[in-house]
């Protein structure tokens, strides 16, 4: 028999090298057909109806498909928008299991589950069918030759440092890497990058969304994109955009070459919401599924979404079969791709319940004992736009987050802004006071001055205020509080003075972010002056404006990439700095973790620390392993040289400078203990203890 029952296991469509079995979760569906189409996806070969369903997963075996067959589904069932479902067969809906996306989506009226412009809108029903403007999934074999002896990096928390980038922005305009790979993933492991990337010194590289996601209609009218990515449609299949042959491979191979030069892959993900958007949305894939189990729906109306993200939708994490999905999701990644972790977007919606956030939420729990996981790096963005959504520091132990109380208060202290000492000590050990408890370490905190979402570090100095007229939302979209300065002119300029300050701020900037304990996060750009021309919102520019510019490479003050090396061989030279345990002040026995200091090298005292518009921060960090040195760090913020003493410490009479952001060139100075010296204004000093 060509047709059988199958099995509700694995979920979609899995190929078995004899036929493809069919599977497809719905709890309110009353019959689900299987459409199979040509090789261009214009034509729709037959329907088959999945003989069989098991515990709400409707299934069915095809002895004769094989990789390579496009594929979509139809599902019947209520059209009842008042009562949460919105079921519509004259939609062809993309597999939410499929690995593959072929075609592209054309927008059109035929996409929506409602009659667009009727008395009633998203009550009425539309018949019209869309197939041919939607992209299909594609049945694929995931064999893949990984070599006997694949390399995986497993590099230490404590010893990370990640480089954030967008596939196609970080390469289509750099000119080391040929033509014909530029934008794409394998340009990220093209030996350009490789070395770009080691001689920055990061460990990992973290893109964003690279799920096959959707442009909005919007946008494409505007003739713009989703260039960044959030609007994920299939949380399973790399997106094609980025590949000239099958993305699965494409992507697999870049990983094996990052691997092979011991730079790990993570995966911004964004299991918070899907591209289908409000009730006024497409029906695209899972509203047509099962819209009651997958979203989350208004309690007294379900004809609307309880939106947590801003972007009309939730997903609903706390049914069993949703949970699953995304389960299934993170561990295809991780062992299909390889891949070595995952920055969740919006972290908070995942792990919501009935009553808000809940640090026993299923998703949190299924993390926490899932054995593929466990040996990966997991990162959240501990926020959403809901209520409560703000929950910084209140992860489980297993994870790390985004640290915005660190990106505000340094953006704040080198803006020129006093009394901030306190926040900033806090801060640069890791911020203690979000993360110290229940038996997290200092790795939970991820430091951050720059991320996609806002200003580029040269635009953090070059502006004070958002320019996103390009987005074509009259400037009102993007965030107004940037904490940005702009040295005394709005954008470029040929000042010297005001140039000068700008690179001394950015320097600044990344030497903090490297001598701060916890994780560093680099914006990829950022090494090479990259700007995006005052938009803080950048996330529908395929363009210039949104790609990463590298005409700052060897130019005077704009190139740090060596720089940012120098400030990665400092971490590895000073253990302290990327310590597995809270760091601790002076102890019974003399010795020390931490040691704050006011300029004659006295150790301050509770009045010091609100001392009137202090913007001077010395400390030094002890050893922490035997035969190594101490690191004395001096931040001053003031407009003005601030005069110091090198502190005395016992088995040290000298310090050695190791770094002086007030300098384009480092050069090593020593001095005694005791020697007096001045921080020059606006600058972060660093020495290192010698016997």
């Amino acid at each position: 028999m060509r047709l059988t029952a199958g099995t509700p296991h694995r979920l979609g469509a899995t190929w078995d090298g004899r036929g493809t079995n069919f599977a497809l979760f719905s709890a309110n569906a009353e019959k689900v057909e299987l459409c199979l189409f040509d090789a261009h996806g214009r034509r729709e070969l037959e329907r088959i109806v999945l003989p069989e369903r098991t515990e709400d997963v409707w299934h069915g075996y095809l002895n004769d498909v094989s990789p390579g067959q496009l594929y979509g589904y139809r599902v019947y069932g209520p059209y009842a928008p008042e009562h949460g479902h919105r079921f519509n067969p004259h939609k062809l809906l993309l597999d939410p299991y499929a690995k593959r996306l072929a075609g592209r989506m054309v927008w059109s009226e035929a996409h929506f589950g409602y009659r667009t412009g009727s008395p009633r809108e998203d009550l009425s029903f539309d018949r019209r069918d869309n197939a041919r403007g939607v992209r299909k999934a594609v049945v694929v074999d995931e064999m893949f030759n990984w070599g006997r002896q694949e390399f995986r990096p497993h590099v230490a928390w404590e010893d990370t440092i990640i480089y954030e980038a967008h596939v196609k922005g970080l390469t289509y305009l750099r000119d080391d890497v040929p033509p014909h790979l530029r934008g794409t993933y394998r340009a990220l492991a093209s030996p350009a990058m490789i070395a770009h990337l080691r001689r920055l010194g990061v460990t990992a590289i973290e893109l964003l969304p690279i799920h096959g996601f959707v442009d909005d209609r919007t946008l494409v009218e505007k003739k713009l994109s989703n260039y960044w990515g959030y609007n994920t449609l299939a949380f399973f299949a790399p997106d094609a955009r980025y590949a000239q042959e099958v993305p699965l491979d494409a992507f697999r191979t870049t990983v094996a070459r990052l691997h092979d030069a011991g730079i790990e892959v993570l995966l911004d993900v964004v299991y918070n919401h899907t591209a289908e958007g409000n009730h006024m949305g497409p029906t695209l894939s899972f509203r047509g599924i099962d819209n009651a189990s997958y979203y989350w729906l208004m309690p007294d109306n379900p004809r609307y979404y309880d939106d947590f993200t801003g972007t009309g939708n939730s997903l609903n994490l706390s049914h069993p079969r949703v949970l699953q999905m995304v389960m299934d999701s993170l561990r295809y990644f991780v062992e299909v791709c390889h891949v070595d972790g995952f920055r969740f977007d919006l972290a908070t919606t995942l792990a919501r319940g009935p009553n808000g956030f809940d640090r026993n939420a299923p998703f949190l729990t299924a993390v926490r004992q899932d054995p593929v996981l466990a040996s990966v790096k997991l990162i959240a963005e501990p926020w959403d736009v809901g209520l409560g959504g703000y929950q910084v520091g209140a992860f489980p132990s297993q994870w790390s987050e985004w640290n915005d109380r660190y990106r505000a208060t340094l953006r704040r202290f080198w803006a020129g802004e006093g009394n901030l000492i306190g926040d900033v000590s806090a801060r640069m050990t890791a911020s203690a006071d979000l993360f110290n408890h229940d038996g997290r370490r200092p790795r939970a905190s991820v430091n951050h001055v720059t991320v996609h979402d806002g200003f580029t570090l040269m635009d953090l100095v070059s502006y004070e205020a958002k320019h996103n007229e390009a987005n074509g939302e009259d400037n009102r979209d993007g965030s107004d509080d940037n904490l940005s300065v702009n040295c005394g002119h709005e954008g470029p300029t040929d000042d010297p003075a005001v140039t000068s300050l700008r690179h001394q701020l950015r320097r600044n900037q990344l030497a903090c972010l490297m001598l701060a304990q916890g994780v560093p996060l680099i914006l990829a750009g950022d090494e090479v002056g990259n700007t995006q021309y005052g938009n803080n919102n950048a996330y529908c520019q395929d363009n210039d404006i949104g790609w990463v510019k590298w005409d700052g490479i060897g130019r005077d003050g704009d190139d740090l990439i060596d720089f940012i090396g120098h400030l990665a061989s400092l971490r590895r030279d000073f253990p302290q700095l990327r310590s597995p345990r809270w760091i601790d002040g002076r102890r019974t026995d003399g010795s020390y973790g931490a040691l704050w200091l006011k300029p004659d090298a006295t150790e301050m005292t509770e009045h010091d620390w609100s001392f009137p518009e202090g913007r001077f921060l010395a400390f030094v960090l002890g050893p922490v392993e035997p035969d190594t040195a101490p690191i004395f760090i001096v931040l001053n913020a003031a407009p003005d040289a601030i005069p110091f003493t090198l502190p005395k410490m016992p088995d040290f009479r000298l310090w050695t400078q190791v770094l002086n952001t007030a300098e384009t060139t480092q050069t090593a100075v020593e001095k005694e203990s005791g020697a007096m010296m001045d921080a020059p204004a606006r600058s972060v000093i660093a020495f290192a203890g010698k016997a």
